[in-house]
């Protein structure tokens, strides 16, 4: 498959995974989980192509589990994909861009549309999500020490941190 269109079905894997699986006619079990075969009929797709796209995405955003899948964390429907509180690195990194910086240094980070802020475990991953919406800005948080005042950590399946909110005493510029 070229790379076109396995961005494009990614893209497609994603909405109907995270965002709106009843425009393909999906329902997501509790914690995110939908049968392999009802997503390969509601995309119109090769379990071949399916089998492709979780390989290769460069964010491995889909795991498969015998006979289901779901995406890894990004979602924007209610699902609880029964992560446990993990301890975290001293260090977590968010990628952002200049615009944002204002009212995150006010307000902390918070998740927005999806249900938990999502953290990088280096710099150079925050840099490349922060690129795609321009010119990156790496933000450095200081998971251990908002760790040690309380706040839960957990950790997806391919390796992103997740966090309810970051207040911003506890972020600064790589």
């Amino acid at each position: 498959m070229d790379e076109e269109r396995m961005i494009r079905l990614s893209k497609r894997m994603s909405k109907a995974l995270r965002h709106q699986p009843e425009r393909v006619g999906l329902t997501l079990d509790p914690h995110g989980w939908v049968s392999t075969a009802d997503l390969l009929a509601a995309l119109h797709i090769s379990r071949d192509e399916l089998d492709e796209v979780v390989r290769s995405n460069d964010k491995q955003r889909f795991t498969v589990d015998g006979d289901r899948i779901r995406a890894n964390q990004g979602h924007s429907v209610e699902v609880d994909l029964a992560l446990q509180p993990q301890m975290p690195p001293d260090q977590l990194f968010h990628g952002t861009v200049r615009q944002y910086l204002d009212d995150i240094m006010r307000d902390g980070l918070r998740p927005m549309a999806r249900h938990d802020v999502h953290l990088s475990p280096d710099r150079e991953t925050a840099r490349r999500v922060g690129a795609r919406r321009g010119r990156p800005l790496v933000l450095v948080v200081d998971a251990k020490k908002m760790h040690a005042d309380g706040h839960e950590f957990r950790v997806s399946a391919n390796g992103v941190w997740l966090t309810q909110h970051v207040p911003a005493g506890y972020l600064g510029e790589a």
